[in-house]
């Protein structure tokens, strides 16, 4: 965790001079630094997605439930560093936008999850309710 902290703060401090006269090359800086700390978020992704697999033999391998687990996970992530760097950029508008559209593909990717959900409530809830 230290590492990744230095390697943010490290970016923001080199990129405030920078900022005044130079901008694009500060928003090169820390586009790097945000490219550098995913890289390294991506070995700790794996870590999880291997406990997760793990986790997946009790639900059996063809279970929709880790599938539709991983794609919110990814869906999420993307969208929080898309709009991020664009919020950064000073464009908020189109962070909105990709939170927007993030939410929608995470009720989207959900779907299967929902429809299992009513299939279970139709079989055992008394039709008389």
């Amino acid at each position: 965790m230290e590492k990744i902290i230095m390697i943010g703060i490290m970016a923001v401090l080199l990129a405030i001079p920078l900022k005044k006269d130079k901008a694009e090359f500060g928003m090169l800086l820390i586009l790097t630094a945000c490219l550098l700390i995913s890289f390294l978020a991506l070995g700790r992704i794996g870590e999880l997605l291997r406990y997760l697999k793990s986790l997946q033999k009790y639900l059996g391998s063809g279970s929709i439930y880790m599938k539709v687990l991983f794609k919110m996970i990814a869906v999420t992530y993307m969208a929080e560093l898309g709009a991020n760097l664009c919020r950064d950029a000073g464009y908020s508008a189109v962070a909105g936008q990709i939170e927007f559209y993030g939410k929608l593909m995470l009720l989207a990717v959900s779907i299967p999850v929902l429809a299992s959900l009513f299939e279970v409530l139709i079989r055992f809830v008394p039709s008389g309710l």
